[in-house]
Parts: structure tokens; C-alpha cells; sequence
């Protein structure tokens, strides 16, 4: 009875007749019984259902506290023109109320809570509202609305508030709540739309609630655009232009888009252009609509685009033709907004700018002006596109076809050559300064950042050290840039960069744009159950292509520059981290996409999702894309697991579909010129020089070429040759060959397999068994018939090279199997138009030759030992080709007609030297250190490759009397006298290992002759005019060959040996006994001989003892003296360049002028030796051919480093001493200008230690004050070739040239004692 009474207590009268309240009811209540827990539970459910049941809760809450509650009346609340509502009612005090009248009730104040706010969102949403929003709220509801989410928020941040009562109750005013409400409810993070909708318990209906309201807001939408269009269409081109990046595809209203793929379903491309069309052709238009359905078109229909670019370029025509300037602004914006999609859908702005500049469209004369002045302003918009002559390099050939390098690109390119300059010539190059003053925006802002990278210091400072030292010093680096510089220098020694790479994105990205950034491509990978929804697919694919942009910060006009070239480090490849962190996101999603789409369906029938996904990558993130892909496969290939194979597989098959669009990449050095396609690239990146990198390069390989076969199964074979590198088919081939013998075999026609993608993506792949199937797959040799596809044996021989025999996943047993296999087997056999040899021995060796020299020069081969000389090229996987090379030698000389020199006819030689030959007239000729040192690593293979083949290369198999000069000496002559003359000589003499190699060949050819000494005897009576560096050479290494040469004679001959060889014993018996004590020997002929035996003797005495062992020479012949103070000239210059050398500087002078004094003391004339020329047959041939010409070049140098030791009398006495020693100098001076003295200069450590010997300018200083007074002292007689010597150099000196001009048109001088001595 009691219970009954309880709801209806609050409402009637008491006993008394007074109305009691509901407090004062429910405190008798608790007084008249005792705590039951069971009874407190039912109590509070029963409050609980009073409270979901009251629907004034106002007047209830009004009811229970009394006067005083009247504060907590929502319509006050909620009321924001009441006092109340901003005076006395704070959130905090509303909360606290709350939970005070929660705890008197007995209920959680979470849902007291939500009820209230429930009750007040109802309250505003009943209101009246305007017939025309029947969703939306007014102005005055949506003030109302913000005030009780304020108070909503506060409860919800501290866990007041319950988000499943909240949605419960708004679903029983569902009728009137408006759509509006609820999206500020979603927006605000108050609950969900997500949410709201699913704790409806009838989905259906909450489904019908939705759709109703959707089609109220579209009917609204409409109607307000009929009045907001001709407001909006008054937009000037300018505002659209500043606005539209706000209407592209990932911006605009989902409602909006979703009515326009609708729209494009119905139509046609074609249709939905014209309709385009039109519209545009109306006086105004609403740019917002228009713009956004551009995007939107060229986002969801592809076949849109080339109608969209046609189109522009008929309104471009148009415009030029009848001057409508309103069609230029039209193409303008249109060609703006589709560009703003990205690369997947439309070309880049600057892009189609290029174009319309270098192919402008043909106009009628009177309008060239109007096309003269467009193009002007598109250079300038190119100019803020970051695309200007200003940021032309300092170094850019203008010549070169081609655009215009990226900016940083070809700030890297001018660093290295500008610290180029500077290691030759020591000064700040005058482009820099120039460009430091005249360009300063280009130097400010690329130059200096390239230069300043920040790097860990070397502890001996290199060129690019001294480099940034002197433009500090000259103030042309800001000191803040400066400072910044040396503290990140010093913080990237502390803390090297962490090297880790991988295919995962980084958790803490969760930044607002890489957020952002990883949901839209969470939402793409949702897509993937169904891939071949190409409106969906391409809807999201735009959405990611923002958000990307966003992530990496990018600009319009960033995204609107083209990139001419990519410059790309593969030996160090660096990324910033927010770069690196979204391309790995990017990679990951693309991998993971793949996987699920596989697992839905083969790839022929997952539509163009990949092609869409994969243009994304190829705007301004394509550079950070490759370098991401460098670190990858080059650098941690092994190590991905099987999806990410697959995955940058299927993507290097996409980027070869975007080939044509996509530009060219720089692998090599910032100088490099010559530039890959992006699908090439993969052949650089995959190596194959280890047993982990041989197995990924085959992975990688089988996964991209099936993938292929697999996407594109009914493409002719040119589109997936297009599609696929070349480099890849071709590692693939190698791979499969020498890793399975069984595929060596030929195929029948039954051992053809068919294709399945399947087996790759499932976790137990066999990669074993995928790369023989695709090996035998029908389409797949078919494609290997094409030429570009086809195996040769010069790739075959680039790739073996590669592999270390240490590393290699076959034995030494295997692999000269295989290498046997390969050679005689599969290329020696095939035609040269399949990348064969014919069957021709000779040719086969040709090409095995000519690809180790290009291996060896190229950068694949460096770095691979300390030693270089250890190993053949600084690589042992040479040394098994060297081997191949000796077998085919050998069947090559086998080969040959008895009657014949072996290896060639007597006419041709043999066919190494013609290699050797054409290579050497294909490289830079010059006295430049890079030309130079090129040209040296060439010979030095040259010279390896000789002495690995047999002697006989060097002189023949055998002599004839008639002819003992065979075809093959001729040609070794040759090779020694304009090459190995100049980089293979030591100390005046070739290398013994090369000399020893022609004595062996030398006996061996003659003694299979019927007088063995008499062919002995004429070879070398001709060495001594054709190439008397044998000879010399012989004297130096004598004491190690002589009994070498003895041994072999003796074996074969009993005779003595041949008189020629004799003469060798002789000299260098000469020269030991000429530097005994008591000794006083005879030189024997010829005296060059004696004397160059006599100078390699010298070479081994102390310097103290130099001067003492020397005085005999006043005994010798005057020939000898001659001959031995060039030698020693030789000497003194080979002590500048070579540092290490036995002689060192100061020794190497003495000797010379100890000679000099002996030359002076006895008359003997000797200034011819700096005058030599070919056609003096005495001494310049034969010393011409003995030294390199870098000496020969460097005379004057030596010249003045004796000008101490002349003699007064001699140097009057001398009618040519004066103009030899003006020719010196002279030359001495332009070889300074040109740098060539810097090869002489003396180390900063060893200037001291020399005794101020070798400085370049301390010489010419000398020499030219030495010239200044010689010349007035001289005789007129002296000057008579004076005019010759100043024909074309009287600029050197313009004083030594006035001094001697003067001095050959005065008179006679009668008293020259009067003047300063000389000495």
C-alpha cells in the first residue's frame, strides 16, 4: 500500500491538508523503516525510471532542491541572452550541483547527467524553426546549442558523463531532432555520429531517420546554391585563384562529391566536358561549383583527362586567335585546379607552362605581340614557380638540352666543381666570387646550404675544409651561418645518424598531418576487399594525395614545380625524418594493399588501383620515394620479408608504366651528365656481389617480372617490356643460369608452365620453384627473344665481375663450371645478333677484355680492397676471369697457322694492342689531374692483363733474321714509348715485372730460332732506337733479371751469353766499380748506357758521399758526362713529384750540380739538353723516348733549381745561354699560370726540411731577377733570337720582354764591368 502511494505522493495532498514536498516524503519514509539493501536497490532503480520518465526535468530538479534550484533551470542555461547564463553559472558549479543532487538521489551522476543535457538538446531542437532549414537550426538555436556543449564538455572531461545513456535518450526525440544538432554533437567530440547511430536499436530505422534527413539537407542545399550563385559568381579570377586550393577533391563537402559521381555515372566523359563546356561559355559562373566538379572529373573519370587537356589547348588557340582574354583565364584556372590533384590525375602546372613556352601555339602575325607578351609572363610564373634562371647553376652548360635542373641538384654539382677548382689552383674560383656578389639570392640560398652540409670533420682537414676556410676569411659566409655550421659538425660527430632501415612506420607519428595522412590510408586499405571500384578507389587516392602534400608540408607552387633530375647518392642516401617517416608510410601502405588485394583477386582483376596509388609517388616525393627504395634494396634487401619484396616489386613494375612522365636520375657522382630512366634505376640498386644479395636480387626479380606477366597477361610483349627494366630481365636470366644447373638445359616444348600469382603472396612461398616456373613460362621466353631482353655475354661478364669469390653462394668448382659453361657453351656459339660471338675464339676475348676495362674504370669496382694491387683491379672475382681469359689465350695460340705468328698475321699484330689502342684514343688527352689519373688506371690494367698472358704477347713466338722486329714487338714498342712511358715508369725505367715479362718472351722467341744469340743481339740493337727505355730499364732491375735470364739460357744453350746482354753486365760492372775507392774503370759503349747505369748506381750512395764518388767523372768522356747530367735532371725532378722516392730532393741537386761543375770545369757544352726536339737525331730522340713527358715538360723547373750553380763566365761565354735560359723562364711562367708547378711544390710540412728548395714562386722571383741583370751584361750577338723567343709570349714578363727589346735595339755597351755581378 505504502509502495502504491510513492509515485503519486509528490502530487497530493497530505493528511493535514498541506502539500508536502518530495524530500520531506521520502525522509519520513527512511525514518519509519530500517535499511534494507534490497529495498535501497529497487529504491534507486525506481528513481532511475522516475528520472528517464519525467520529461520536465527543470520542474523536477525546481521541485527537489526549492528556491534555491532555480539556478539549475536549463532553459536559464542554455538562455545566452540571460544574465544568468554568463553571471553566476559557471560548469564547475553546475557539475558540483549535479553530483550533490546525484548522491540525495542515489543514482550515477553520469546518467542524472546525460538526461539533462538529453532534455536540453530537446528543448532547443522543439523550438520553432524555419520552415525553409527543416534540418538546420537558426541562429538563435545554435547560441543556445553552444552554451549547454560547453556544459557538456566539462562534464565529459571529468567523467560525469554518460555517452550510452546520452544516445538512448536522444533517440526518444528522434522525431524532432535535427540533423544540424547532431553533427555539432560529432564535431564537438561529444558522441560520435558513429556511435549515435549504432546504440540505435533498430537499424533500419535509424537508417530511414538518416536518409530522410539527408534528403531534406540535399533539397536545402539546392535551394540556397540558386541564391548564393550569383553572390559567388561575382568572384574576381584572382580570388579563385587564391581560393581554389579549398575546392579540390579532398576538400570539398563529401555530399558533393558523392552527387557528382553519381552525375558521372549517368554521363559519358565526353558528355560531362561539353556539359563542362557550357557552362563555362555563361556570362557567370559560380568558380567554387565549377572548380570543384574539375577536380572531381578528372579525380573519378581518367578518361576525362586527355579530354580536359585537349580542350584547355583549344581554348589556349582560341584565346591567341581572337584575343578573348576570358578563355586564357579559363585555361588558367581550369589547368590549376586538375593539376592540384597530383600527378595521378592531371600533369603538373609548371609542367603544361613548359610546354605551351618551347611549343607555342601559331598565330596570326597582328597577334604575335599579344603571344610574345604571354610567354614573358609565363617565364615569370615559371620564375615563381621555382623554376627561374636565377637558380641556373653556376657551372649550368646553357648548351646542354634539357630543363633546368633542381635547384639543390645543381647547387651540389657547383660545390664539387667549385672545391675542384680550388684543389688545383689554391684561390676562391672567380664564379663564386662573382655569383657571391651578382647572384646573391642563388649564392645565399643554395650554394652555401649545399657547401654547409653539416658532415663529421675529417682529423686532417680535406679541400672542402680549406674550401669554406677561405671564403670565411674573404666574408662571404654570414658568421651565424657559419657558427650554426660547426655546431652541427660537431653534433653529427657526438651522435652519428642511426642507419636503421625498414619498411615500418613510425608510431609516434601521430603529428595532425601524418595522422591525417595514415587514416586516409587506413581507409584505402579498408577498400581493398573490393579493388576494382575504380569511383572509390580514385575517390581516396586524390584524399591521400592532399594529405600528402599536408605531411610534407608542400605548397601549390611546390607541387607545381617539375622536376628536371634527380640527383641520388646510392652509396649514402639520406632523408629528413618527416620525409622518411611518410614514404615509409606511403611503401607500407602500398605493400599491405597489394596483400589484401591478392587475397581477393589475381592481379589482372584488381583494377588500377596500383597505377592510381603509384602517381601519387611520382610528383615532388618522388626524389625522398627513390631514395627510401635506395635504402632499401641496396642496403637492407636481404633483410625484408617476403610482402615487402612483393610490394616493391609490383611497384617498380608501376613506375615503369609512368616511364614516360617520369625524369631521369642521377646515380653517380654530382658531375655525372648522363641520366637513368626511374625503371633502369632498379638494375643499379640491385647488386649481386654476395651469397644474401644474389638471393634477394632473385627475389625481387621473380616477383616484378610475375607480377607483370600476371597484371598484364593480354599486353603485347613492347608494353611489358615497357613496363619491366631491362636490367632486371637480365639479372633475372643470369641469376636463374647460375644458380640452377637445370635451366641450363634447352627447353622443349613441353617443359613451358603456366603463371600463378597465388603461390608468392601465400606465407610458405617457394621462391625456388616461382623462378624455374617463370622460367619456362611461355610468355616469358617469348619476351627473352626481343633484343633489349636478351642476355649477352658483355652483360653476362659485367655481372660475374660483380661477385666476390669469398661471398659467392658457389664453390670455386662451381663457379668455373659454370664461367666454362657460359663461355663455350652458351655466348661463344650464339650470333652476334643474340649477344653472341659467331663461334669466334678472338672475338670472344675481344669482348672479355673491353668489359673488364670498363669494370675496372667504373665505380662499381672501387673501394673493394686497400690494396689495389693485392687483388687484379682491386677485386679477387677478377682473377677467375683472368683465368677464362688465359684458356682462350691458349686456344687462341693453338689456333693459329704454324706458318703464322701466332695470335694474329704478321701484318695486323696481335689483337690486344688494338683494344688497347681505340680505348686510349677514346679518353680525355690532357695534363688535368682527373684526365691523368684515369689514363694511369688504365695502363696500370693493361700492363695486369700482359703479364697474366704469355710473354709471347710482348714480342712474338719467334725471330726471323730479315725481320727481327716482329709485328707484335712494334706494337709493345709503341704502347711503351706514347703510354707506359709517361704513368709506368719507376726512376726512370719501367716496372720490373713488365720488364722481366719481355726478357722471358724476349730468350723464349729467340732461342726456338736456328741462332739464338744472333736474334738476341739484333732485338736489342734495335731496342736502342726504338725503345731504349727496355734498355735502361734492364740496367735498374739487372741485379734480380740477370739471373733469371742466365738460368734460362743456360738450360736451352751452352754458348755465352749474347753480346747485346753482355753489354748490360758490362755497364752495371762499369758503374759498381766506378764508386770503388781505388777503381778507375772505362766506360764501355754506348756511353748513354754507362751513364744511365752509372745514375741508378748513384742512387744507392749516401748524400754525404755524393760530391767525393762524383770527382772521378773529370777522368770520363765528355759524351757520358752529357748524358749522365740529364739522367740527374731526371733524378732532381722525380725527387718533386714522387715524395717517397730513394732520391730525395736535396740529394738529387747535389748530384746535379756536382756534374754541372764537372760540365762547367771542363767546357763541355751542355744547354742542348734543354733545347731537345724528336728531330735531332743525336740526343732528342733517344732521351725523349727515355724520359716521361712531364719532365721533359717540367726542365725550366730543374733549370732554375741549379741557377746557384752557373757559372759567371760560362753564362757570358755562351752565345745560346741567354736565350735558353729566357725560353726557361718564360715557360717556367706559363707553367705556373697553369698550375702544372703545383706537382713540384713542396709539401707545408717539408718546406722547412728543404731548405726553401721547389717553391714555384721563389724560383720565378729568383729567375727573374737573375734575367734583369744578366741582360745588360750580355753582348748584343746574344740577342739575336730574341724576336722569335717574344713572338707569342712577350705577355709573361711585360718587364724581362721591355729589358730585352731595349737592350737587342741599343748600341753596343763598352763598359759592361761596370755593372753588378751576377754570382
Amino acid at each position: 500500500m505504502s509502495d502504491s502511494r510513492v509515485p503519486n505522493s509528490s502530487s497530493g495532498q497530505g493528511s493535514g491538508g498541506r502539500r508536502r514536498s518530495w524530500a520531506e516524503l521520502l525522509a519520513g519514509r527512511v525514518k519509519r523503516q530500517k535499511y534494507n539493501p534490497e529495498r535501497a536497490q529497487k529504491l534507486k532503480e525506481s528513481a532511475v525510471h522516475l528520472l528517464r520518465s519525467r520529461q520536465d526535468l527543470s520542474a523536477l530538479l525546481l521541485e527537489v532542491e526549492g528556491v534555491q534550484c532555480k539556478k539549475l533551470c536549463l532553459s536559464n542555461l542554455i538562455d545566452c541572452g540571460s544574465s544568468e547564463a554568463h553571471a553566476n553559472h559557471s560548469s564547475s558549479f553546475i557539475g558540483s550541483a549535479l553530483q550533490d543532487q546525484a548522491s540525495r538521489l542515489g543514482v550515477p551522476v553520469g546518467i542524472l547527467s546525460a538526461t539533462m543535457v538529453a532534455s536540453g538538446v530537446g528543448q532547443i531542437c522543439v523550438a520553432p524553426v524555419d520552415p525553409s532549414h527543416p534540418v538546420l537550426l537558426t541562429v538563435e538555436q545554435r547560441k543556445k546549442l553552444s552554451s549547454l556543449l560547453e556544459i557538456a564538455q566539462y562534464l565529459l572531461a571529468h567523467n560525469m558523463f554518460s555517452r550510452l545513456s546520452f544516445c538512448q535518450e536522444l533517440w526518444k526525440i528522434q522525431n524532432s531532432l535535427l540533423l544540424e544538432a547532431v553533427w555539432h554533437l560529432h564535431v564537438q567530440s561529444i558522441v560520435s555520429l558513429q556511435e549515435l547511430l549504432e546504440s540505435h536499436p533498430d537499424m533500419r530505422a535509424v537508417g530511414a531517420w538518416l536518409f530522410r534527413n539527408l534528403c531534406c539537407l540535399c533539397e536545402q542545399i539546392e535551394a540556397s546554391c540558386q541564391h548564393d550563385d550569383v553572390a559567388r559568381a561575382m568572384l574576381s579570377a584572382s580570388d579563385a585563384v587564391r581560393m581554389q586550393r579549398e575546392w579540390s577533391f579532398a576538400r570539398t563537402h563529401p555530399l558533393l562529391t558523392a552527387l557528382y559521381r553519381r552525375l558521372f555515372v549517368m554521363l559519358s566523359a565526353e558528355e560531362l566536358v561539353g556539359h563542362l563546356q557550357q557552362v563555362l561559355e555563361t556570362q557567370e559562373v559560380n568558380w567554387q561549383r565549377v572548380l570543384s566538379f574539375v577536380s572531381a572529373l578528372v579525380v573519378c573519370v581518367p578518361e576525362a583527362q586527355q579530354l580536359l587537356k585537349d580542350w584547355v589547348a583549344h581554348l589556349m588557340a582560341q584565346a591567341f586567335e581572337s584575343c578573348q582574354m576570358d578563355n586564357m583565364v579559363t585555361a588558367f584556372l581550369v589547368v590549376r585546379q586538375a593539376a592540384l590533384e597530383g600527378p595521378s590525375a592531371f600533369q603538373s602546372y609548371a609542367d603544361w607552362f613548359k610546354v605551351h613556352i618551347l611549343h607555342p601555339p601559331l598565330v596570326p602575325s597582328r597577334y604575335r605581340s599579344l603571344l610574345t607578351d604571354y610567354i614573358s609572363l609565363a617565364k615569370t610564373r615559371l620564375a615563381d614557380l621555382k623554376v627561374s634562371i636565377e637558380n641556373m647553376g653556376l657551372y649550368e652548360d646553357l648548351s646542354s638540352a634539357g630543363d633546368i635542373a633542381e635547384p639543390h641538384s645543381q647547387a651540389l654539382q657547383d660545390v664539387e666543381k667549385a672545391i675542384m677548382v680550388f684543389e688545383h689552383t689554391g684561390k676562391i674560383p672567380v664564379t663564386v666570387m662573382e655569383a657571391s656578389i651578382f647572384r646573391r639570392p642563388y649564392y645565399m640560398s643554395h650554394f652555401l646550404p649545399a657547401l654547409l652540409t653539416p658532415r663529421v670533420l675529417p682529423k686532417v682537414p680535406d679541400s672542402r675544409v680549406a674550401f669554406i676556410e677561405s671564403l670565411k676569411s674573404a666574408d662571404k659566409i654570414p658568421l651565424s651561418l657559419y657558427s650554426a655550421y660547426c655546431q652541427a659538425c660537431t653534433a653529427a660527430g657526438a651522435k652519428p645518424e642511426d642507419a636503421t632501415l625498414g619498411v615500418r612506420a613510425d608510431p609516434s607519428c601521430a603529428e595532425e598531418p601524418l595522422g591525417q595522412l595514415t587514416a586516409a590510408l587506413e581507409e584505402l586499405r579498408a577498400s581493398m576487399t573490393n579493388p576494382s571500384q575504380h569511383d572509390v578507389i580514385s575517390a581516396q587516392v586524390a584524399v591521400i594525395s592532399e594529405r600528402l602534400r599536408d605531411a610534407l608540408g608542400h605548397s601549390e607552387d611546390d607541387i607545381s614545380v617539375e622536376i628536371a633530375k634527380i640527383q641520388l647518392s646510392i652509396d649514402a642516401p639520406r632523408l629528413e625524418p618527416r620525409e622518411h617517416t611518410a614514404v615509409d608510410l606511403l611503401l607500407t601502405s602500398f605493400c599491405q594493399n597489394l596483400m589484401t588485394a591478392s587475397s581477393v583477386a589475381p592481379p589482372e582483376r584488381q583494377g588500377p588501383w596500383a597505377t592510381l596509388f603509384v602517381r601519387t609517388m611520382c610528383g615532388r616525393v618522388l626524389p625522398a620515394v627513390l631514395t627510401r627504395l635506395c635504402q632499401l634494396l641496396c642496403h637492407q634487401g636481404p633483410s625484408l620479408s617476403a610482402p615487402h619484396i612483393l610490394g616493391l616489386g609490383a611497384l617498380a613494375v608501376h613506375l615503369g608504366e609512368s616511364r614516360s612522365v617520369l625524369p631521369e636520375v642521377d646515380v653517380g657522382p654530382p658531375a655525372a651528365t648522363v641520366g637513368l630512366p626511374v625503371p633502369e634505376l632498379f638494375k643499379s640498386l640491385l647488386t649481386c656481389r654476395t651469397r644474401d644479395s644474389l638471393l634477394f636480387c632473385l627475389k625481387f626479380c621473380v616477383a616484378a617480372i610475375s607480377y607483370s606477366l600476371c597484371k598484364f597477361p593480354s599486353q603485347s610483349l613492347g608494353i611489358l617490356c615497357s613496363c619491366l627494366s631491362s636490367g632486371l630481365i637480365k639479372k633475372f636470366q643470369f641469376l636463374v643460369l647460375r644458380l640452377f644447373p637445370e635451366a641450363r638445359q634447352p627447353l622443349s616444348q613441353e617443359d613451358t608452365a603456366s603463371l600463378s600469382w597465388r603461390p608468392l603472396y601465400l606465407p610458405s612461398a617457394d621462391w625456388h620453384r616461382a623462378a624455374l616456373s617463370l622460367w619456362t613460362h611461355r610468355t616469358f621466353q617469348e619476351l627473352l627473344k626481343g633484343e633489349d631482353a636478351q642476355l649477352t655475354y658483355q652483360d653476362w661478364l659485367h655481372l660475374e665481375l660483380e661477385i666476390g669469390p669469398e661471398a659467392d653462394v658457389l664453390s670455386d668448382t662451381e663457379r668455373q663450371d659454370f664461367q666454362q659453361w657460359a663461355i663455350h657453351e652458351r655466348f661463344l656459339p650464339e650470333p652476334s645478333a643474340s649477344g653472341g660471338c659467331d663461334g669466334d675464339l678472338e672475338a670472344a676475348c675481344t669482348i672479355l677484355v673491353n668489359t673488364l676495362l670498363d669494370f675496372h674504370q667504373s665505380s662499381r669496382s672501387y673501394g673493394r680492397s686497400e690494396n689495389s694491387d693485392l687483388f687484379f683491379g682491386g677485386h679477387r672475382g677478377n682473377e677467375c676471369i683472368i683465368s677464362r681469359l688465359q684458356e682462350m689465350a691458349a686456344d687462341l695460340e693453338l689456333q693459329q697457322d704454324p706458318s703464322a705468328s701466332p695470335g694474329h698475321s704478321p701484318s695486323k699484330g696481335h689483337f690486344l694492342y688494338g683494344i688497347f689502342h681505340r680505348r686510349l684514343q677514346g679518353l680525355i688527352s690532357g695534363w688535368g689531374v682527373a684526365a691523368s689519373l684515369q689514363r694511369q688506371r688504365e695502363l696500370l690494367m693493361y700492363k695486369r692483363i700482359l703479364l697474366r698472358l704469355p710473354s709471347s704477347v710482348l714480342c712474338g713466338s719467334s725471330f726471323q733474321a730479315q725481320q727481327p722486329i716482329t709485328a707484335r714487338c712494334e706494337q709493345f714498342f709503341h704502347l711503351v714509348n706514347s703510354e707506359m712511358r709517361n704513368i709506368c715508369s719507376h726512376r726512370g725505367a719501367l716496372t720490373q715485372d713488365i720488364t722481366a715479362h719481355f726478357f722471358r718472351g724476349l730468350l723464349n722467341a729467340s732461342l726456338r730460332s736456328r741462332d739464338p744469340s744472333l736474334m738476341v743481339d739484333l732485338m736489342l740493337a734495335e731496342c736502342q732506337t726504338k725503345c731504349p727505355l727496355i734498355l735502361t730499364s734492364a740496367l735498374l732491375w739487372w741485379p734480380s733479371l740477370e739471373p733469371v735470364l742466365l738460368c734460362q739460357w743456360r738450360r736451352r744453350c751452352q754458348s755465352p751469353l749474347p753480346r747485346e746482354l753482355q753489354r748490360l753486365q758490362e755497364g752495371r760492372q762499369f758503374a759498381s766499380d766506378f764508386l770503388s775507392p781505388d777503381a778507375t774503370p772505362q766506360a764501355p759503349n754506348p756511353a748513354w748506357l754507362s751513364a744511365a747505369a752509372l745514375y741508378f748506381a748513384i742512387q744507392q750512395v749516401g748524400e754525404e758521399n755524393v760530391r767525393t764518388q762524383l770527382k772521378k767523372l773529370d777522368c770520363e768522356r765528355e759524351e757520358l758526362l752529357v748524358f749522365l747530367f740529364f739522367f740527374s735532371l731526371m733524378g732532381l725532378l722525380s725527387s718533386h713529384l714522387t715524395p717517397n722516392s730513394t732520391l730525395g730532393p736535396l740529394k738529387a741537386l747535389e748530384v746535379c750540380a756536382a756534374v754541372l761543375e764537372c760540365l762547367e770545369k771542363r767546357k763541355i757544352p751542355w744547354l742542348a739538353l734543354f733545347q731537345l726536339a724528336e728531330s735531332d737525331t743525336r740526343l732528342g730522340c733517344l732521351l725523349l723516348r727515355v724520359a716521361p713527358d712531364q719532365h721533359t715538360r717540367l726542365l725550366p723547373f730543374a733549370f732554375y733549381s741549379l741557377l746557384s750553380n752557373f757559372h759567371e763566365d760560362a753564362a757570358m761565354r755562351e752565345e745560346a745561354f741567354l736565350c735558353v735560359a729566357v725560353d726557361m723562364y718564360l715557360k717556367l711562367v706559363q707553367l705556373f699560370v697553369a698550375g702544372d708547378t703545383s706537382t713540384v711544390s713542396p709539401p707545408a710540412g717539408r718546406s722547412l726540411e728543404l731548405k726553401g728548395q721547389g717553391d714555384p714562386v721563389d724560383l720565378i722571383t729568383k729567375a727573374r731577377l737573375f734575367l734583369l741583370q744578366l741582360i745588360p751584361r750580355c753582348p748584343k750577338k746574344n740577342f739575336s733570337h730574341v724576336t722569335k723567343l717574344l713572338a707569342d709570349r712577350a705577355d709573361c714578363d711585360p718587364e724581362v720582354s721591355t729589358a730585352l727589346r731595349s737592350r737587342q735595339q741599343a748600341a753596343p755597351d763598352t763598359d759592361l764591368c761596370q755593372e753588378p755581378r751576377l754570382f
